[in-house]
């Protein structure tokens, strides 16, 4: 019984033992995982202009919606939608021709008025006539002349014209249709200079002023950059949202702003500051902190832990420092000459477009991970792919496929 039960024990350890070496083979067998694929960039300095951000609509200097205070019936438009007009140009003609026979009856009369006039002047001279008949024929002469410039303005409203140069809007009035007054026929918009309105904060108040450089990028434009300068600043805050009105005039010699667009606008305060640059990409925002993955070598690697571990006086750091080196999944350690990634936590500071400034934890020329960090922990090897890498842009514009 006793011999029954060894031989038994010894087959379970045999058949056991070839179990562990099939599983063995078979882990031996997969292939190991390759390193991480990630982009990398290198921090660098570049030079930052302070600015306030803030979303604009475009202005005309000078603008309206034109219409006629009469009514009647067109007979001539003498422009076409989009024309440049010039100020007092007949832009459109309603039916006078009544009020022109008028005018010119009352122009006669104002003429004889002032013939009489000039003879009663030579009579009262000669003492020919009493003063009094020098008055009513003076007086006489003023009210012919006053019936003329009363008609005048009458033939004058009758005519649409320009109040100032600019830009003509569509207008779909043809001669022969009848218009009433207050029609609204066509706009006519001051195209250069324009203006733009945009609010800032009111904590943001001491820092704009007049005159300071102010940058407009549209997405209609793409990365054309148009430039121009704080005109005035609205003298009361808004009680609702605390912000501050401020107009900026942008000069717009070939036209191609438009009033009523929507622009992003960027306000240059105080002086140029060199900050340390990294895509925004390359931060791991963490609840203990912003981290970034720095790229070394395996030997690098160990030699910082090391360095660490004898820093802080605990042996156990440079040993754990090496299972940590080793590659993912996988109980070998990476060539000495291998690329490796360390955890660094590094401070950053104001972010300007696809970009993140950073205050203190690495030096410059540093080369950081900016993608693929989900893949990476402390000591993880690593591949460098640069053929498509985060954006980098200080002033992005939004991008359609």
């Amino acid at each position: 019984m006793i011999l029954m039960i060894i031989g038994v024990v010894v087959l379970i350890a045999i058949i056991a033992g070839i179990k562990v070496l099939l599983v063995m083979r078979m882990i031996a067998s997969f292939p190991k995982p390759a390193p991480a694929v990630v982009t990398t960039s290198i921090a660098k300095y570049q030079p930052w202009q302070p600015a306030i951000s803030a979303v604009g609509t475009v202005r005309a200097a000078r603008g309206a919606d034109l219409a006629l205070d009469v009514s009647g019936l067109v007979t001539a438009v003498n422009l076409k939608s989009g024309d440049d007009v010039k100020q007092g140009q007949v832009l459109l003609q309603l039916r006078d021709s009544e009020d022109v026979a008028q005018l010119h009856q009352l122009q006669a009369a104002a003429a004889l008025a002032r013939i009489t006039f000039e003879r009663a002047k030579q009579q009262l001279a000669v003492q020919a006539i009493s003063k009094a008949d020098y008055d009513n024929a003076a007086a006489d002469l003023k009210a012919k002349e006053a019936a003329v410039a009363q008609q005048q303005v009458n033939v004058d409203k009758k005519q649409l014209r320009a109040p100032f140069s600019g830009r003509a809007g569509i207008i779909t009035v043809n001669p022969g249709a009848y218009l009433n007054a207050g029609t609204t026929i066509v706009t006519v918009q001051q195209m250069d200079p324009l203006y733009v309105d945009f609010y800032v904060p009111q904590r943001e108040l001491a820092r704009v002023h007049a005159n300071q450089r102010v940058s407009l990028h549209l997405d209609a434009f793409g990365k054309r950059e148009f430039t121009g300068e704080v005109t005035a600043i609205n003298p009361k805050v808004d009680n609702d949202t605390r912000n501050v009105l401020v107009e900026a005039t942008v000069p717009n010699p070939d036209g191609v702003l438009t009033p009523g667009m929507f622009t992003n606008v960027s306000v240059d305060v105080g002086e140029q500051v060199r900050y340390l640059t990294l895509p925004q990409t390359a931060i791991v925002y963490n609840p203990y902190g912003e981290t970034v993955y720095v790229v070394m070598t395996e030997r690098e690697f160990e030699q910082v832990q090391a360095e660490e571990a004898n820093k802080n006086g605990d042996s156990t750091d440079a040993g754990a420092s090496k299972s940590d080196g080793k590659q993912q999944g996988t109980s070998q350690t990476p060539p000495p000459d291998a690329l490796v990634v360390r955890q660094t936590f590094v401070t950053t500071g104001p972010t300007r477009g696809d970009q993140v400034a950073i205050l203190s934890g690495i030096p410059e020329g540093t080369q950081v991970v900016t993608s693929g960090q989900l893949k990476l922990k402390n000591g993880a090897q690593i591949k460098i792919d640069n053929k498509y890498k985060p954006a980098d842009n200080p002033n992005p514009t939004p991008q359609e496929d």
